[in-house]
């Protein structure tokens, strides 16, 4: 796969879809092949910074504060804030809402607290909060960032050998599209066991259309 092919395949994806009466997403559809399931290498999970936002809005933010000086230095910037004395109690409607979250972190020791707490529910839904030191200096360009960060995984609950994942957004230039469907398949690639003899076939389409074939 490369970016020429990549070019002519959006195109293709362009003409054969419809218009809709929303904003459809881009989507990367990896198959893969020759793996082992049970083995932990064929277990693909991984936290992908793309080159460019995917085009979805700054999401809900979450943080679990330790102390009240960085709480207060996070009030206005997150949606909610949860203080470390408070995460034991959580009720199970509170945990669940957790889960909504786009973007949660935890401040020092606290992410300890959300691990004993809350590991059981977060972690298999790749929703633990990423740690953030008090001396970070500005909170909302550290957000931003973290918006353009994926998950791209087969492991779905249970691991299965297919991957798809959102690389865009209608209305974004090809180019940006372009660049983060080849970070996404280097990164990927990279972590096979085999390379690219793990790749069955891949697809590329919008949501509500018709999957575009791509060279492995």
């Amino acid at each position: 796969m490369n970016k020429k092919e990549l070019t002519e395949a959006l195109s293709q994806m362009e003409a054969q879809s419809k218009k809709r009466k929303f904003a459809q997403t881009v989507e990367l559809m990896i198959n893969l092949k020759g793996l082992d399931l049970g083995k932990p290498d064929s277990q693909i999970d991984l936290k992908i910074n793309l080159p460019y936002s995917t085009g979805r809005q700054a999401g809900k933010t979450l943080l679990f504060a330790k102390t009240d000086e960085f709480a207060n230095k996070a009030k206005g910037i997150f949606d909610k804030i949860i203080m470390e004395p408070d995460i034991s109690s959580l009720k199970k409607e509170s945990v669940q809402e957790i889960l909504s979250y786009d973007v949660s972190l935890a401040e020092g020791q606290a992410i300890l607290t959300v691990a004993k707490y809350l590991g059981q529910t977060l972690a298999p839904k790749g929703k633990m909060p990423k740690p953030v030191k008090d001396t970070q200096s500005n909170l909302k360009d550290y957000i931003n960032s973290l918006m353009t960060a994926i998950r791209v995984s087969n492991k779905k609950g249970k691991t299965l050998p297919v991957m798809q994942v959102v690389v865009g957004k209608e209305g974004m230039p090809a180019e940006q599209i372009i660049d983060n469907v080849m970070a996404i398949y280097d990164r990927v690639v990279e972590s096979l066991p085999a390379k690219r003899q793990n790749i069955k076939s891949l697809h590329i389409k919008k949501t509500m259309g018709p999957a575009i074939k791509l060279s492995a």
